[in-house]
């Protein structure tokens, strides 16, 4: 498949010179050496990344994409789509997790539209970028054209652009979108040529009754989709307008040299898409949590991801990544300011 999104551009490698220089300036602070875990290296991969001796995660950009999706008339959800909808309002007017926590982090926060079944009951401060009423119903036909990929895609990138003209030194993507558990456990069975069985959960909270009728739906839409991995092909075909303008996202920010921090499990499939299409991408993307939901654990290991929490969340929106980020910030002034053992006069059993 084709699209006429910017796939080649150029992904920067970490810079070597400044991991190095990174290392070593850890090698001479006042404490034995790997005392603090991954606090250095999360500080040593953000200097890399940033190119600065002195890694920062100040000025952070939130984006919430939400959409609809059309499998919810196969029931695999408890919720109405109406609620996709309420959701946004409740973004942009504060009252939802991420809302709370980007006030908190002073953190920039935006909430995209890509297409809702039912319309927001506002639209001030909500960026439209809609490309249907939600997808078509996965387990029937395709549940995106690729026109429609295209444009999600886009939206995606259109927000990692944004991001990079508020200089942020770090992107979190989250997600909304009613039935959107069913379309990334379809996504990653078919990336990974996993079964239903190994991926799907209760997403929203549905029962054993509920999870394997959702295993059921899954496995019908795999078998419509055929064995075929390519990942603008399952994108398409399985995936969200959300889940896709994710992946766009990531994307656009590694082109643009910001660090991204990855939330939860429909965040980490949307990741695993797009490592599937950039390789190079897998350089620029920390990982915020281990979600409650049961497939997550197999996508991170995909990735090859060791997330920073495990507190049994599963609320989306990228709350566990905003959760994540005070240990950032931790991690980055420790870096930039605990005396070197020259500077306190302090004995270094190294030398």
């Amino acid at each position: 498949m084709n699209t006429q999104f910017p796939w080649q551009n150029l992904i920067a490698q970490p810079s070597l010179s400044f991991r190095q220089a990174a290392m070593d300036h850890q090698a001479q602070l006042t404490k034995p050496a790997g005392s603090l875990g991954q606090l250095e290296q999360l500080a040593i991969t953000l200097a890399a990344l940033q190119q600065t001796a002195t890694p920062a995660a100040d000025r952070i950009s939130i984006a919430v994409f939400a959409a609809d999706h059309g499998v919810c008339e196969e029931g695999v959800s408890l919720f109405p789509q109406a609620v996709t909808g309420q959701m946004i309002a409740n973004f942009v007017t504060g009252g939802a997790a991420i809302s709370v926590m980007a006030r908190e982090l002073n953190a920039g926060l935006e909430v995209i539209n890509l297409g809702t079944a039912t319309p927001p009951p506002l639209a001030e401060g909500v960026i439209d970028a809609q490309v249907g009423a939600g997808t078509a119903n996965l387990a029937r036909q395709a549940a995106m054209s690729e026109s429609q990929l295209q444009l999600a895609l886009q939206a995606g990138d259109d927000a990692a652009r944004r991001a990079a003209d508020q200089h942020s030194q770090l992107f979190i993507a989250g997600e909304m979108g009613i039935g959107n558990t069913t379309s990334a456990s379809a996504l990653a069975c078919a990336l990974l040529g996993a079964a239903p069985d190994e991926l799907a959960g209760p997403g929203t909270g549905l029962d054993n009754q509920g999870v394997q009728h959702k295993m059921h739906v899954i496995a019908q839409a795999l078998s419509r989709h055929g064995d075929n991995p390519e990942p603008l092909a399952c994108l398409a075909s399985l995936g969200g307008f959300e889940i896709a303008a994710i992946a766009g996202a990531f994307i656009g920010c590694a082109v643009r040299g910001i660090p991204v921090l990855v939330d939860g499990f429909i965040v980490s499939v949307a990741a695993l898409a797009a490592v599937r299409l950039r390789p190079e991408l897998a350089d620029w993307l920390l990982f915020a949590h281990r979600s409650q939901e049961p497939g997550h654990r197999r996508v991170l290991a995909a990735l090859d991801a060791q997330p920073l929490l495990d507190l049994g969340m599963r609320l989306g929106e990228g709350s566990g990544a905003a959760v994540a980020v005070p240990l950032i910030r931790s991690a980055c002034a420790l870096h930039n300011q605990m005396a070197t053992f020259a500077d306190a006069g302090v004995s270094n059993a190294d030398r």
